[in-house]
């Protein structure tokens, strides 16, 4: 007898997509393999998220009729598209495994003055659009936000996004939206931005506002003798979009790379790097405390005599140490 086929629904980038598989002699990997077909998203790049076996995550070779789905069940995919991987692994954020915490003279950090260096923000600011995604707010400080290792551990497998989650990320920008508006600024693509920030539900919060996106395309290239050409954020492409709104008194970025911050060094907070999700998820606070912190400086009109180094440090006039 012919082999009938079962029809499933798998969502994937906001989209459904009708997948057919034979009913007996069909596998996960038969079904991978026609989702690839539907999607182009290749089979070793998909994380089907609610295929289940035996509380498990169902293995390639485990046939579907073994997993008890009915026509039409609705499988939540997550999966990249090669060329936006690729986008993605070109940017600047590969080199942070080589150049991760520098330390530097006050000889070698003296580059926001330099003209060529002026030259190169000026024309971001003119030409670099930012994504934006709400309104700033009257009276409000600014927060940049990396992504990858800051909110998000993007190296480790996991079988959902909340796994890979840094904790308490939710309690930490709701927290931090009383106070500040808040930028995520990621050394990848804006794509790939935008699809970390909807897996990790911060799109979809009711709690705060995102104010907008940057991406890799409003970093620039500086010269430091001691290591060379570092592709860094300098916050003065924000400061020249929001000119009066936003200054080096009323921000402050958090970056899990210190050379990000190279040309606003007085503005940036290393903060420490959340990798290994699986080991570290029930016992990373660092948002918690951070989330103090912002609350301790928020009254401070000028923020630029502040050692973020030493943010643990940190008490407010009245506070007890």
């Amino acid at each position: 007898m012919a082999d009938t086929a079962i029809s499933f629904v798998v969502k994937w980038s906001a989209k459904e997509y009708a997948v057919d598989v034979p009913t007996n002699s069909g596998t996960v990997l038969c079904l991978k393999k026609a989702i690839e077909i539907h999607t182009g998203v290749r089979v070793e790049r998909q994380k089907l998220l609610n295929l289940k076996h035996k509380g498990k995550a169902a293995e390639d070779h485990l046939k579907l009729s073994l997993l008890g789905l009915k026509p039409g069940f609705k499988i939540m995919m997550m999966g990249s598209l090669e060329e936006d991987i690729t986008q993605a692994t070109t940017a600047p954020e590969n080199l942070g495994d080589v150049v991760n915490d520098l330390d530097l003279t006050e000889e070698e950090v003296a580059l926001e003055n330099r003209e060529e260096y002026l030259m190169k923000i000026s024309k971001r600011v003119s030409t670099y659009e930012i994504k934006m995604l709400s309104e700033p707010r009257p009276g409000k400080k600014l927060l940049v936000l990396d992504i990858d290792y800051t909110l998000f551990d993007h190296r480790s497998a996991a079988e959902t996004g909340n796994e890979l989650m840094r904790p308490f990320l939710h309690e930490f920008l709701s927290s931090a939206y009383d106070d500040y508006d808040i930028m995520i600024w990621s050394a990848t693509s804006m794509k790939w931005i935008e699809e970390k920030m909807k897996l990790l539900g911060v799109t979809t919060n009711s709690n705060y506002k995102i104010l907008g996106y940057l991406d890799y395309l409003a970093m620039i290239s500086v010269h430091v003798p001691k290591y060379g050409l570092l592709d860094v954020k300098p916050l003065a492409v924000i400061w020249g979009k929001f000119s009066g709104v936003y200054t080096s008194k009323n921000t402050i970025m958090f970056d899990d790379i210190r050379r990000n911050f190279l040309l606003n060094p007085q503005n940036g907070l290393r903060i420490r790097p959340f990798r290994e999700a699986h080991l570290n998820r029930t016992k990373d606070r660092e948002l918690l405390y951070l989330a103090q912190y912002l609350k301790d400086i928020a009254p401070l009109e000028d923020m630029t005599n502040l050692n973020h180094r030493s943010w643990e440090k940190y008490r407010p006039s009245g506070r007890p140490r």
